[in-house]
């Protein structure tokens, strides 16, 4: 009985286009805001911050950039991890190379670096669709690997591939500290957030979405293929950058090529399967469940089978997270194609007409 819209009247179009557009969506975002901005800065450890909250902020904004591309515009790409890889080298070039430029233009370079290099191989897809598409931005990935690990200019000469950045400072504030790392990855997360859900609410993210139902039949109503599926690669790929670029400034400080290898773009591709796909709700569900059940399995496992008086070595562990972690992604394929976002919408319905059965 709490969660209806009786007596919420609508009086203007703006009204009923809201995101939000029950009272109690508004309140719970609200609290969900304050807790995240608030509560969890005060409370949190160090560990929790490192080992979970800032990557699943930084991996949540990748997960929205890939959900873009292939949830909304129906675009199948295997090259997420390359993307985050020029997203985060091009922003290490630019801070190293131009003196004084700040570490926010940086970020949004890297990001436009990324944009583009999404663009040149989001050509295939003019002509190809399906799995041809998939190998072309596969392609993308062994292409980024190799040029960041042979051409010595990305590393400025560095002979191993590693880079490191510089003390992370924000309008002379620094960053250093795990919670102002959070704070400034969360802001981000929540900006690009909110401008992708307007953004596919809008005529761009109808386009994308009239493709990916069928697009012979979107270019017979006039929407422009090439348009339409280029421009979800750029603004997927600049996303993606961008969290690129924050995931090696802000998570792991230092990285070589393999840090943004084909297993990160699996990883991307698994989080919108299971959170959903054509979802912004579900980057953040993908995200959590990829980033926090490793973690879980890992630490919960030994102690399972401690109280069933067996040991399990960590090897084992490690082993039995990959077949609990696989046969999780085969069950949500099977049972819930629409990923956990669709599960959490569902909920809500069923909440708006508890306790009538219609």
């Amino acid at each position: 009985m709490f969660y209806r819209e009786n007596g919420q009247f609508k009086t203007s179009y703006r009204a009923d286009q809201q995101i939000f557009p029950i009272r109690q969506d508004r309140v719970a975002i609200a609290l969900l805001l304050v807790v995240a901005f608030v509560v969890v800065p005060l409370t949190a450890s160090s560990y929790l911050f490192s080992a979970i909250l800032i990557p699943f902020v930084i991996m949540s904004l990748a997960a929205l950039g890939v959900n873009i591309l292939i949830g909304y515009c129906g675009q199948i790409s295997l090259g997420s991890g390359a993307f985050m890889a020029v997203g985060a080298y091009g922003a290490y070039n630019i801070i190293m190379r131009v003196p004084g430029v700040p570490l926010v233009v940086a970020l949004i370079l890297g990001g436009v670096c990324a944009m583009l290099f999404g663009i040149l191989f989001g050509l295939p897809s003019l002509r190809v669709k399906g799995l041809y598409l998939a190998v072309a931005t596969l392609a993308a990935q062994f292409f980024a690997d190799w040029m960041f690990l042979r051409i010595k200019w990305f590393t400025l000469d560095n002979a191993s591939g590693s880079v490191a950045v510089p003390d992370l400072t924000l309008f002379g504030l620094s960053l250093e500290s795990d919670v102002a790392k959070y704070l400034f990855c969360l802001v981000v997360l929540a900006l690009v957030a909110l401008a992708a859900k307007n953004l596919v609410r809008g005529a761009i993210g109808r386009e994308w979405m009239a493709i990916r139902d069928m697009d012979v039949a979107a270019a017979v109503i006039g929407i422009r293929p090439m348009y339409a599926k280029l421009s979800a690669f750029a603004v997927s790929s600049f996303i993606i950058g961008l969290a690129g670029a924050l995931w090696g400034f802000f998570y792991l400080g230092a990285w070589e090529p393999s840090a943004f290898s084909l297993d990160i773009s699996l990883k991307l591709l698994f989080m919108v399967i299971i959170g959903g796909l054509g979802s912004i709700m579900g980057a953040f569900f993908g995200a959590a469940f990829i980033v926090v059940l490793p973690i879980a399995l890992n630490q919960g496992l030994p102690r399972i089978a401690g109280l069933f008086g067996h040991q399990i070595t960590t090897t084992a562990a490690s082993h039995a997270e990959l077949m609990i972690f696989g046969a999780l992604i085969v069950w949500f394929l099977i049972v819930e194609p629409h990923g956990l976002a669709k599960l959490w919408s569902t909920g809500k319905q069923k909440l708006r007409l508890w306790p009538f059965p219609h």
